[in-house]
Parts: structure tokens; C-alpha cells; sequence
């Protein structure tokens, strides 16, 4: 019996065990799915913690400058008042960055008394501790953790409750925010910078990418009349709603897409911007919009098919390719059927691989090895162009690189396609490999030829190898060795960018001409119409010799083509001087203990060298110079001084090895005019016969 009545006591206990067990379990239900049953509080405020933007989260501290005020999501034990500047940065980092994201809305973590926590019993005293959470923004249950919140929005969506009960949420129809840039409305979806989380993507800081590739569409638009144009990535179609809305009847666009919501989204657009809109080329199907009482004549074709696939079937003298990452599963596409002498401008933003932070991906996308370097932005433009080379050479087509521009977030290369065998073979020669010398950073293409040296650091400048162990240079490449720039083409897009009130563009590409001509951006001046003894060629006013135009006119339609033949390979002789690759880093190079000089003055200090000299977008600090890096470091030694005040009275410190190359160029500086000075002596005194003998020609002519 006793036996029986212990059994009966532990079946009992254990029954008990598992009541309290359910019962945990059901109110654990009850917070996370059951709560939508309850309709009594449905709709209700929405917490505090839910916010579209860091701006509304500050709204609710009532930010000021002059007075301290406490965290709208803490209490005052936990965080205490304090002035605006401390307050943004708790708000930011505490708890905007930890948020989670639900259709354009995010739950903040929130530390306010919302969430009952069991007290702890120490001694006689109670503690209760209020513990982080999140509020949900469907069902208003409480999560501690992140990842359990994702998780359970999660639930949610899978259940397919994704309406929010909260007054204040709109509903996603009409949660369409309106942008405008360039005088263009587009409208967008509240996530719409993430192209992840949208179909219809949408990057404000492309800006600047968007203006040049403007300018060069309105350049080739001045050249011939009209032009077929296709922005093959639509997206929300503001790209190509700029065209139309200001290059009028210049050009007939033609936007794509392959994605449904997005064509969708480009008619909205267009019909926003009061544009007719032409659906996958059957006129049956256009939509037409009118705006002040006049019908506008302003056409845009939008179609919904591969890139791929639309630049297969149809020609077309301007092509913009953008795809989401590498563009070179478009570039055959993109060579195939392009007209003579049009234009293919492409945006990469795979910069991860471009700027040599994957370098397999690197190999693998573009065939190229690369390494991270201090000129890593101009080996990625490089890149891309060698990549675009190949493509049109695959054609027969070669290329003339007008534009090469490496910013933070893209790579934007704009070509003009030459048709024929002799153009292709010609842009194939340009392709070659790259000598970089780890050590100090020297680079130079390897040359024209496919015999094998024997010894290939010898084609270095500097002597790196012989000093250091092993083996101190790389290859990389194939890279574009030939010129990233075409001056006449970037100052006549310059006047676009005037004509157009294109601000964000236009020290980008003075910058840029400078860059192309390799010269400082003082001697780069805008000349008026009506100045004497200058020419205009391709809208931009050069100076010309003082010669009347008199002169010119050569009685004779022979002879007259035979002064403009020759005016022509005069020009073209002047215009083929290339601008030097690559370009040093001056703070790369600095010495240590030294302060070097401004990098305007630096320029200047280079120039009366002797050397061609300009900065670079690709760098900030970057120098583009012809000269070697020895002569580099040492005219950057030269006006370099010492930062300690006490080495000042003294003279500046320098290596030793600097102090020789420095005075063996003064010393170089001081023999000439020495030697200059004893010409002239020996010329006052010895006859011209002597003078021919004991010295050559070219010496005497110094």
C-alpha cells in the first residue's frame, strides 16, 4: 500500500508538472500569435519606437542646441539629459543602427518600462530589471532579442499578416514617395536605394553619373539629328525621361526593362512627366498625356525584355548599359549592332573586384590580374575599357575612349565605336601588360612585341631588383595602355553641362579636361567668341598663331585642300600627345619627419622642371606627371621642410641618399649654366668653324 500510494504521488506530480508546462507554453503562444486575435485595441497609436526616418526620432526629443533634454526611448536612470550633439549620437547608434526594417518602417530598440521582467530578490531589497526590446509593429508583442524580432516578422509575413494595425501606416498602394532631379519627377517605393528589397531601384548618389552620361548623349545629339538612344536597365526610367524631357526631338529613347513592376513604374513616370508612352513598339497600346491644353509630341518607348535580347534585334547610335554589378555579360550585345560612330557608355559598380578587394572575382569577370595599388581607381578604368576592347574587336569594331571616370561607387567608361577590321586591330594593339614594382610602387607597360626578354625588370626605371631580395615586381593586366580622355569631346560636353545648369558636373570635367590636356587647371581658360587670332574647333576657342586669315585663302581649289590637309595633320600631330598614365599619391611618397609642400605649389615646382603636370579626379592628392618617380621623390625632397622648429635654424635633415640626388641636380642645374656661360665666352672669341668642331650642334643651339 505504501508503495501504491508513492506511485500515486509521483503520477500526480507529474501531472502537475505538465499543467505548468502547457500553461507556459500557451501564454508564449499568446504573445506571439494569439494577440491577433484580439480586435478590441485594433487600430491603435503606433509605439513611439516605430519611425520612418532618424529625423522623426529626433523630432520626438525636441532637439536644441542651448538646453539639454532626455532620450525619448530611455529612462532617466539609464541615460541622462544632456545637449543635442551627445543626444544624436545616442539616437543614431544606440538605437537607430540596431533597428529592424519592415516596410519602410523601423522598430528602434527601446529600454523604456514597457516590458515586465520577474523582480530579483537580494536580501530584503527588490530589483526589477527593465531589459531591451523591440515592439512589434503588426501585433504590438514585445521581443527582447533581434534576431528572435526578424523572426517573428518573419512568422508573419509567411502567415501573410503584413498589414500594420496602426492608424498612422499607410497602406503600400499609396506609400509612393515623388523625387525630382533635373527638372524630372519619378516616383519611387519606399525602399527604393536598396535593391534588394525593391524592384524599381533607385540611387540619389548616382547623380553625377546620370549628368555626364547627359552631356555625352547631348554632344553626339549636336553631331547629327536625331538620334535612336536605349537605356537598357530602366528601373524607375529617370534616365531616360532627362533625355526626353530636354533634348526634345534630338533623340527618340527607349527605355527597358525585364522586370513587369518596373515597366509598370516607367509608364507611371512618364505619364507623371507628361510624356506619351509607347508599349513594346505596337501603337495600339500607347497612352497619351496632356498637359496645359497642348498635347506633347515627346515619344518614349518602353519595352519588357532581356538587355540581351532588344540590343540583338535593333540598332541604335546610343547605348547606356547599368546592370547591378559587372557589365560584361552585355557587352557583345551592346558591339553587335551599334551604328558607326555612336557611343556605348557603361556603369560598373562592382568596385569590390574592380578595386582589387576580390581579386578572383577580378579573374574571373575581366580576365585580369590585379593588385591593390595607390593608383587602384585608374587600373579599374583600365580594366574595364581592356574588357570593352575585346568585345568590339569580337565585332570588328574598334574603340575611342572618350570618358573614363573612377569614383567611390562606380566605374563609368564612355566609348566611341569605330566599324572595321583596321580600327579593331588598331584598339587590340593597345592592350598590354603592366610591370609594378612592389617596392616602391614604380609601373611602366610592358612593350610592343611578343619576344621573351630575358631580364623584364630592366624596362623599370627604378632599381628596386638589383637592390632588394627576391623577386621585387608583378605583372598585371592585360590592361587599356592607350589615352583615358578626348579633350575636344569633354570641353564641348563642359558647354552641355553650362547650357544645362548641370552644377555637380561641371568641375568634374574641367578637372577632366585639365586631366586630358595635363595641365594645371590656371592655364585652363574659357575663351569668348569675340577675341582675335582664335579658332574654334569642336565648340571650344584655341589660341592660334598671329596669322591673318588672309594667308589661308590660297587661290585654287587644290591648293586650298592642300592647306586645310595640312592645317588637319598639323592638329592631329598636336592632339596625339597623350596624357601620361598613371599618377603618384604625394602623401605615399612624403618623407617622414618633413612637411611637404602644397600640392598646387608642388605643381608648379614640377612644371618649371620641365615636365607636363596636372591632378587627377581618380585621387585628390594624386600628381599625373611624365616624370620618373626618382626625379618625383626628388623635387619633392627639395622643397620639403622639417617639422621640428629646432631643425630650422640648422637646415633640413635629410637622408643621405636624398641629399646626394639633390645635390647632384644642383650641381647638373649649375654645370649648365656654367657651360652656357663658357658658349657664349668661346663664341665671342673662336669662330663659328672652331666652335662647330670641338662642340655638336644641338649643344650649341642650348
Amino acid at each position: 500500500k505504501v508503495k501504491s500510494n508513492d506511485l500515486d504521488v509521483k503520477v500526480a506530480g507529474s501531472e502537475m508538472e505538465t499543467e505548468e508546462k502547457g500553461t507556459e507554453e500557451e501564454s508564449t503562444r499568446e504573445s506571439d500569435s494569439n494577440i491577433l486575435d484580439v480586435s478590441s485595441d485594433y487600430p491603435r497609436e503606433k509605439h513611439i519606437s516605430i519611425q520612418r526616418h532618424l529625423a522623426d526620432l529626433e523630432k520626438l526629443a525636441n532637439l536644441k542646441e542651448d538646453e539639454k533634454k532626455p532620450c525619448p526611448l530611455c529612462p532617466e536612470e539609464k541615460f541622462r539629459a544632456c545637449y543635442s550633439h551627445k543626444l544624436h549620437r545616442h539616437l543614431q547608434n544606440l538605437h537607430w543602427k540596431v533597428s529592424v526594417e519592415f516596410e519602410g518602417y523601423r522598430m528602434c530598440i527601446c529600454h523604456l518600462p514597457c516590458r515586465p521582467v520577474k523582480p530579483n530578490f537580494v536580501g530584503d531589497q527588490t530589483f526589477s530589471k527593465m531589459g531591451a526590446h523591440y515592439h512589434c509593429i503588426i501585433c504590438s508583442a514585445t521581443i527582447t532579442r533581434r534576431t528572435d524580432m526578424i523572426g517573428h516578422i518573419n512568422r508573419h509575413v509567411n502567415k501573410g499578416e503584413t498589414e500594420s494595425r496602426f492608424i498612422t501606416v499607410p497602406a503600400p498602394k499609396s506609400s509612393h514617395e515623388v523625387l525630382k532631379e533635373l527638372a524630372t519627377d519619378v516616383q519611387v517605393l519606399p525602399n527604393y536605394c536598396t535593391p534588394q528589397k525593391t524592384d524599381s531601384y533607385f540611387n540619389p548618389k548616382m547623380k553625377l553619373n546620370r549628368q555626364l552620361i547627359f552631356c555625352a548623349l547631348a554632344v553626339l545629339a549636336e553631331e547629327r539629328k536625331p538620334i535612336e538612344c536605349l537605356d537598357a536597365f530602366g528601373a524607375t526610367g529617370i534616365m531616360g525621361l532627362q533625355w526626353a524631357k530636354h533634348l526634345r526631338s534630338s533623340v527618340k529613347v527607349t527605355i527597358n526593362d525585364c522586370n513587369e513592376n518596373s515597366v509598370t513604374m516607367i509608364q507611371e513616370n512618364c505619364h507623371l512627366n507628361k510624356m506619351k508612352v509607347k508599349l513594346n513598339t505596337k501603337e495600339d497600346d500607347s497612352d497619351e498625356a496632356l498637359g496645359d491644353g497642348e498635347e506633347n509630341t515627346d515619344t518614349i518607348e518602353v519595352t519588357k525584355m532581356d538587355a540581351n535580347v532588344i540590343m540583338h534585334l535593333r540598332s541604335f547610335d546610343f547605348i547606356h548599359l547599368d546592370p547591378f554589378g559587372t557589365s560584361v555579360n552585355y557587352l557583345d550585345s551592346a558591339f553587335r549592332n551599334v551604328r558607326n560612330l555612336g557611343i556605348v557608355s557603361l556603369t560598373s559598380t562592382d568596385i569590390s573586384s574592380l578595386y582589387a578587394k576580390a581579386q578572383h572575382v577580378a579573374l574571373r569577370h575581366y580576365g585580369c590580374n590585379i593588385v591593390r595599388t595607390e593608383y587602384y581607381k585608374e587600373l579599374a578604368a583600365r580594366i574595364v575599357i581592356a574588357a570593352v576592347t575585346r568585345a568590339a574587336a569580337r565585332c570588328n569594331k574598334g574603340i575611342e575612349v572618350l570618358l573614363a571616370v573612377a569614383l567611390e561607387h562606380f566605374v563609368l567608361v564612355v566609348v566611341r565605336v569605330l566599324r572595321g577590321p583596321s580600327p579593331a586591330d588598331d584598339s587590340a594593339k593597345k592592350i598590354r601588360y603592366l610591370i609594378h614594382c612592389q617596392w616602391c610602387e614604380e609601373r611602366i607597360f610592358q612593350k610592343e612585341g611578343n619576344m621573351v626578354e630575358e631580364n623584364p625588370y630592366q624596362q623599370l626605371p627604378c632599381d628596386c631588383h638589383g637592390s632588394m631580395p627576391g623577386k621585387t615586381a608583378v605583372v598585371l593586366g592585360p590592361l587599356w595602355s592607350g589615352a583615358l580622355f578626348n579633350t575636344g569631346f569633354l570641353r564641348r560636353m563642359l558647354l552641355e553641362a553650362v547650357q544645362y545648369g548641370l552644377d555637380e558636373a561641371q568641375p568634374l570635367l574641367k578637372t577632366l579636361a585639365c586631366e586630358a590636356e595635363c595641365t594645371t587647371l590656371k592655364h585652363f581658360t574659357t575663351h569668348s567668341p569675340c577675341d582675335e587670332n582664335k579658332q574654334e574647333e569642336c565648340g571650344v576657342y584655341i589660341k592660334t598663331p598671329n596669322t591673318s586669315t588672309e594667308s589661308y585663302l590660297v587661290p585654287g581649289k587644290r591648293k586650298s585642300d592642300e592647306v586645310i590637309r595640312n592645317a588637319a595633320k598639323r592638329q592631329k600631330a598636336e592632339n596625339s600627345a597623350e596624357h601620361p598614365a598613371f599618377y603618384y599619391n604625394i602623401h605615399r611618397h612624403s618623407i617622414k619627419g618633413m612637411n611637404m609642400p602644397k600640392l598646387n605649389k608642388f605643381l608648379c615646382y614640377l612644371s618649371e622642371a620641365g615636365y607636363r603636370v596636372s591632378r587627377t579626379h581618380f585621387d585628390p592628392m594624386g600628381v599625373r606627371t611624365n616624370a620618373p618617380l626618382a626625379q618625383f621623390k626628388t623635387i619633392l625632397m627639395k622643397y620639403s621642410t622639417p617639422t621640428y622648429a629646432g631643425g630650422q635654424a640648422e637646415g633640413p635633415l635629410h637622408r643621405a641618399e636624398d641629399v646626394q640626388a639633390g645635390e647632384q641636380v644642383e650641381a647638373a642645374a649649375d654645370d649648365k649654366v656654367e657651360d652656357a656661360e663658357f658658349l657664349e665666352d668661346d663664341k665671342s672669341r673662336v669662330g663659328d668653324a672652331t666652335f662647330t668642331k670641338d662642340y655638336p650642334t644641338h649643344c650649341a643651339a642650348d
